[in-house]
């Protein structure tokens, strides 16, 4: 069962008559209880139901890049990787067909060690899960040579570009906008 209904403009699915209005004074639309898993990766990614004013137009489509320099905490998830299966999860839950997202994750600095087999820890499930939904996971050559992080070192289905620099501007050539996250 999803949180969410099929229409394009989110709202939350309560019945504020049935219940008297009090589930308002509760605080039960806030705080963490309200996520839960997206229809699209159900283990990373969690959203909660919004009720918003800005209408997903039909048809709309999405090229998004991230970009991430830091490293998860030990034993933690990168929180842009999340973030990223966030995105997906919100889009999908409310009538953005999976087809239309492009996402892509440019990844320099501490956090190339996030995407490296032996140091990718809890990560490397949720690299996997992304790349099975056709988000690019991008990283920056440079750092990967300062940091001593080679190709061959990556999790299967990571990239590696010349640098962060180019991987951006390469995928703002190709229609993506840059998630100021």
């Amino acid at each position: 069962m999803s949180l969410f209904p099929a229409p394009r403009r989110l709202v939350a699915t309560l019945c504020l008559a049935a219940l008297g209005g009090s589930v308002l004074g509760t605080g039960a639309l806030a705080g963490p209880d309200a996520f839960g898993p997206g229809p699209l990766i159900e283990t990373y990614g969690q959203i909660a139901p919004v009720e918003s004013d800005l209408v997903i137009p039909d048809g709309a489509s999405f090229a998004v890049a991230f970009d991430t320099a830091t490293r998860a905490d030990a034993d933690g998830l990168n929180r842009t990787l999340t973030t990223a299966a966030r995105f997906l999860n919100m889009h999908v839950a409310n009538g953005v067909a999976p087809d239309s997202l492009r996402v892509a994750i440019v990844v320099h600095g501490g956090a190339v060690h996030d995407m490296a087999t032996a140091t990718a820890g809890a990560n490397a499930d949720l690299i996997a899960s992304l790349l099975e939904h056709n988000v690019r996971v991008i990283i920056c050559g440079q750092s990967a040579a300062y940091h001593d992080v080679g190709r061959n070192d990556l999790q299967p289905g990571v990239e590696m570009a010349l640098s962060a620099m180019t991987a951006h501007a390469l995928l703002q050539q190709g229609g993506y906008t840059l998630n100021p996250f």
